[in-house]
């Protein structure tokens, strides 16, 4: 049995580039005992996954250099050795970039087919699902009335997030890339504004114009100037999750802007950066939630899928050029259930 694998090739200094990465054949070595032959169906690209390429101190490791690059993958058992996961089964986990996985079993977590479509696994009921209901409702607490701007309102998280805080009762303002994004936020996900920062010559006063009432709870996916603007209107004891910097991913220089803490101290506001796993006790009750309200038609999902193995890097790479809207994913496989 052979498997195709994506290496990290060199450790990318500024958006990465197809040179970043390589791929190769290679043989997979003879089944033993307790493990699984799977086959990738589904492979997740996340922004996270650029700090990992680098070697500087994170909160995950970084990847090494010569080897796969892996994150969250959903696959087929297609030969087992393992009494716990018997051949047809499906499972998701963090996993190499490779198109047949051997693995232990260790970290892998059965889902059922039959509840959703699988790459959901991937997104809202995956990460980015339980990211976006964790860091809005925990950190960001909004109540009825209140408005929520969310940066990177068209991907994966920012999606999730605009919604929720819609169910909550709060006038919600996203801010995406393209009028294509912000018409689908409007439009199909209620969002009350949207706002274009590619064609909107002066941010801070579309934002101000976009909320009336100030600023009380800020999803932050981005950073950068867009951030500074929004927090140029936050009200008193306003709260900010800061889930993601995308903007900053492949600075090769420490960019430089407004002080914030004058404005936290003024404000008395909360600002709190955050990862998903930070909540894993809290994970049953957000997938509960998350899928009660797609159950219920209050959550809308969208995903961009690329097909083909071969376009990992291109997909990865189209996340810093706004090419998504939702969650993006490759599809590698056909599950052979269905």
């Amino acid at each position: 049995m052979k498997t195709r694998r994506i290496l990290l090739n060199e450790r990318p200094k500024g958006l990465p580039t197809d040179n970043t990465f390589k791929f190769t054949e290679d043989e997979l070595p003879e089944l033993q005992d307790g493990q699984v032959l799977l086959k990738a169906l589904y492979i997740s690209v996340d922004p996270y996954m650029r700090g990992r390429m680098s070697d500087a101190k994170s909160y995950v490791p970084p990847y090494k250099l010569h080897e796969p690059i892996a994150g969250g993958v959903i696959a087929e058992v297609t030969e087992s050795r393992s009494s716990q996961l018997p051949k047809g089964s499906v499972v998701i986990g963090n996993l190499p970039w490779q198109t047949y996985i051997i693995a232990d079993g260790k970290g892998l977590m059965p889902i059922d087919p039959n509840l959703a479509p699988l790459s959901y696994h991937l997104g809202i009921l995956g990460m980015p699902g339980l990211t976006a209901y964790c860091g809005l409702l925990f950190i960001g607490d909004p109540k009825p009335g209140e408005t929520v701007v969310v940066s990177g309102a068209a991907g994966a998280v920012g999606t999730v997030v605009g919604q929720i805080a819609k169910i909550k009762g709060c006038r919600v303002v996203g801010i995406a890339g393209s009028d294509d994004k912000t018409a689908y936020l409007k439009h199909e996900l209620g969002f009350d504004e949207a706002i274009n920062y590619k064609t909107t010559a002066d941010i801070q006063a579309a934002l101000a114009a976009a909320c009336p009432n100030g600023v009380d709870v800020y999803f932050d996916n981005v950073g950068g100037e867009i951030s500074d603007a929004v927090y140029s209107l936050l009200n008193n004891f306003a709260r900010i999750a800061v889930c993601g910097q995308i903007s900053l991913y492949n600075a090769t220089s420490q960019p430089m802007g407004p002080r914030v803490e004058p404005v936290l101290l003024k404000t008395k506001s909360l600002m709190k950066g955050f990862i998903v796993s930070d909540y894993a006790d809290r994970f049953g009750e957000a997938a509960a939630g998350l899928a009660g309200w797609l159950k219920e038609g209050k959550l809308k999902y969208e995903e961009t899928i690329a097909e083909g193995f071969d376009q990992l890097p291109h997909a990865f790479l189209g996340l810093f050029k706004g090419e998504n809207i939702g969650k993006l994913l490759v599809k590698v496989a056909e599950y052979s259930g269905k």
